[in-house]
């Protein structure tokens, strides 16, 4: 039987290619392997939490146990038998019981792992070895590393291990078996070694290993000193003058950037809009005697706006029969004389019934001398 013409060399290798660009698995480990790795990452920092919480927990359970049911009496016969106890297996059950709370799967889990390890260092270990957080986390179960290095291997984080970052900033992974030893800068520092300053801060001092970034002065975005006059650039609301950075006064300006019940207040390198006084539609600052205009109900007097009594005007304005007018800011009410009550919108006597009348009218009550 006739075989087909095998594929030729090039044409061979595009196939390949393209099989391989539209495998499912190909595309599921690109998706999925990052966040496989990112979810190993997590959980090497997680044990290591974990295993620092036991050490913690167990250095606490030495105080909590200490000298433990023992207080007079015999001295002789307690510091024999408190010597046993100290060292015993009663007293380090008493604190592995609670190394955990119950609903901790992981650090329960830990502990059960690895109880062997904790019984050796309690029963052979304690003496020469006092830390059971580097005996047990670091060198037995290999959960963590020692402060300043990060990684499988503990290498040392950039910097150094005595001032990881160089003291400006935290290294990634330090202290654990995870990370990449890369370093996070505090706000005023950056760059791969934190030697350099962000925006906003000059370096104070600085040398291959140290480095003090200080704070600008408020004007500057970028400076080379501590002064305004040290601005190479100025923050917004702020522009050059003579070398040096000032306030822009946004309040200055025929149009005011606020509404027309607002007054402009202008601040170090901003402003504010504040509202006006009751009385003003208009104003130029705080309180009535800054209105430029004033609202319905009030009138320009003395140069502020004051209220206006409608009550004393000329024409009345509560025109009911049995009818008062009461005064207030900006305005007025009209309300039923006294002895009179709204009914309908008519001002009508108020009728006392009987009882109320022979509680007014009640004669008082008289005492005779026995």
């Amino acid at each position: 039987m006739r075989r087909p013409p095998a594929l030729g060399p090039c044409r061979a290798s595009w196939s390949g290619r393209v099989s391989a660009a539209l495998s499912p698995l190909v595309i599921f480990f690109l998706l999925v392997l990052p966040l496989g790795l990112a979810t190993s990452q997590v959980r090497l920092r997680q044990a290591c939490s974990i295993c620092r919480g036991i050490a913690d927990r167990f250095k606490q359970g030495l105080t909590d146990t200490a000298k433990k049911n023992f207080g007079g009496g015999n001295t002789a016969w307690e510091e024999k038998t408190l010597s046993k106890y100290e060292t015993s297996e009663i007293r380090l059950v008493e604190i592995i019981e609670n190394l955990c709370d119950s609903s901790n799967f992981e650090c329960n889990n830990m502990v059960e792992e690895h109880e062997e390890h904790i019984e050796a260092w309690w029963f052979k270990w304690r003496k020469t070895n006092s830390d059971l957080f580097k005996w047990l986390c670091i060198e037995k179960i290999e959960v963590c590393c020692p402060a300043g290095t990060y990684g499988s291997d503990c290498l040392a984080c950039i910097g150094g291990s005595d001032r990881p970052c160089h003291g400006n900033g935290h290294c990634d992974g330090d202290g654990t078996r995870g990370g990449d030893g890369s370093c996070s800068c505090n706000k005023e520092y950056k760059g791969e070694f934190c030697l350099d300053c962000s925006n906003g801060y000059y370096n104070s001092h600085k040398n291959d290993t140290h480095s003090v970034c200080t704070a600008c002065h408020d004007s500057c975005k970028t400076c080379t000193g501590a002064t305004n006059t040290d601005c190479q650039e100025c923050k917004e609301g702020w522009t050059k003058n003579e070398d040096a950075c000032v306030d822009v006064d946004e309040c200055a300006v025929e149009d005011s950037p606020c509404s027309s019940n607002q007054y402009c207040l202008n601040t170090d390198g901003s402003f504010s809009c504040k509202a006006c006084d009751i009385s003003c539609s208009e104003c130029t600052g705080e309180g009535p005697g800054k209105c430029k205009s004033c609202i319905a109900g009030y009138e320009m007097e003395d140069e502020k706006c004051t209220d206006v009594n409608e009550c004393t005007l000329s024409e009345k304005v509560c025109v009911r029969e049995n009818e008062d007018c009461v005064n207030t800011l900006g305005s007025f009410k009209c309300v039923c004389a006294e002895g009179f009550e709204d009914k309908d919108g008519v001002c009508s006597q108020i009728i006392k019934t009987d009882k109320a009348v022979s509680e007014n009218t009640s004669s008082p009550t008289t005492h005779e001398d026995l």
